[in-house]
């Protein structure tokens, strides 16, 4: 194959290392060299960047991609109304069809607000590959595992998932990675969970799972078991380094000391948590105890977008004034939530997160030539308080440009907004 350059030249550069100018050099699918300057002869291809941020391709770590067809289906719900009246009961319609044209309405719109990796949890997951592998993102994937203590659902559930793993994992040149995806310890069976850890031991893989996002189902899971969701869970040689465990609102101060522990990663939800009115997660307190903590916007059904630099801004507004203290979650801070921790949070901190020589080229550029981003101050400051998705300009990821100057290159866009209508409203009709 052809090699092909790409220079990113004359920019001011963010990432978990601090702001500084200089230029970047892409060779294929990895950043070569990041330097003050850099001479451009014989590349191919220069991007003329002065005036510009560039910034590590978002990383979001819990979502639910094909749930865009969901967007305000059902809103201003409690969470177990939303699920058990609106949600579960539409779900139960999905088919292949439907979660490609979500996902890949999904993949859309996180390219076009900066997101270059994903982590997702749903259905049909082959098909949400397939969305993935056409776009150009990157995704760790895994299916929807719910069993409600029945045994041959476990065991269906468990197929399912060995036949994503077999077919999907590594697909796209590697840019697709499968997962686990018990939904919570609420909805699966011990067995199921049990099944899991062992699946994930024998394969490497990583565990996706909600836990502790309401106040109704830890009491659910104490009543059971009589333990708290995360006790329980240890309690079952469930926790690991490789759980990426989604909300964790509802923690006692002796599960925040476990999951440290146990080395467990957290993916913070704070737009989907507050919509639902499920609480506020005590990601500080969380932060400040050494635990990694990454962001997630959750699915379009409760959020009722995927753009992260939204979710930043609300993360750090929730964190202030949850604790009383302007100071809780500063910019910085929720900035690497969305970039290098959520690369940590999925095993990819050596190859994303950061902008620097031999990690991948995922990447997204924001013109800061901008009414409501001027005067140009502090870039990070201002990324998360006053920017927004729609000022991301160019994206790349492994090292193809997927949008330049707020145009697609591989998709068409109008395309993709009418096979997602026509999919919800043919879904949305059945329910």
């Amino acid at each position: 194959m052809e090699t092909k350059d790409i220079l990113i030249k004359d920019v001011q550069i963010l990432d978990a290392h601090g702001p500084r100018k200089g230029s970047v050099l892409i060779e294929d699918d990895k950043i070569i060299e990041v330097s003050p300057s850099i001479d451009p002869g014989g590349v191919d291809r220069v991007i003329n960047a002065h005036g510009k941020l560039l910034v590590p391709g978002f990383v979001n770590t819990h979502t639910h991609l094909s749930m865009t067809l969901f967007r305000g289906v059902a809103d201003d719900l409690k969470l177990e109304t939303w699920l058990n009246e609106y949600i579960w009961p539409l779900e139960a319609h999905l088919n292949g069809e439907y979660c490609y044209a979500g996902a890949l309405l999904g993949c859309v719109e996180m390219i076009k607000s900066g997101t270059t990796t994903f982590n997702d949890m749903y259905f049909y997951m082959d098909h949400v590959a397939e969305a993935v592998k056409e776009t150009g993102l990157r995704a760790v994937i895994s299916h929807g595992m719910i069993d409600f203590d029945d045994e041959e659902k476990k065991k269906a559930e468990i197929k399912e998932s060995k036949r994503i793993i077999k077919k999907c994992h590594g697909m796209a040149d590697g840019r697709v990675k499968v997962a686990l995806g018990p939904h919570s310890p609420y909805t699966c069976s011990r067995e199921l969970l049990e099944e899991v850890r062992s699946l994930a031991d024998e394969h490497g893989l990583f565990i996706h799972i909600h836990v502790a996002e309401t106040k109704d189902e830890v009491r659910q899971v104490k009543e059971k078991y009589g333990e708290r969701p995360f006790t329980y869970l240890d309690e079952i040689g469930f926790l690991g380094e490789d759980v990426i465990a989604a909300h964790a609102v509802w923690l006692s101060s002796s599960e925040i000391h476990l999951l440290k522990s146990r080395g467990v990663k957290l993916s913070h939800n704070p737009t989907s948590n507050m919509k639902l009115a499920s609480g506020i997660s005590p990601v500080n307190e969380l932060i400040n105890s050494g635990l990694c903590v990454s962001l997630g916007t959750d699915g379009a059904a409760s959020n009722n977008n995927l753009d992260m630099i939204e979710e930043m801004k609300i993360a750090a507004l929730s964190q202030k004034i949850k604790n009383m203290s302007p100071t809780a979650l500063d910019a910085g801070t929720v900035f690497k939530m969305a970039t290098i921790n959520g690369a940590a949070a999925l095993g990819m901190a050596d190859e994303i997160g950061t902008i620097e020589a031999n990690k991948k080229a995922d990447l997204a550029l924001i013109n800061t030539k901008r009414s409501h981003l001027t005067p140009w101050r502090n870039p990070a400051s201002h990324l998360v308080y006053a920017a927004s998705g729609c000022d991301i300009e160019t994206v790349i990821c492994d090292g193809e440009i997927l949008m330049e100057n707020g145009k697609l290159k591989s998709l068409d866009e109008k395309y993709v907004i009418e096979l997602a209508e026509s999919a919800a409203e043919d879904l949305i009709s059945k329910a």
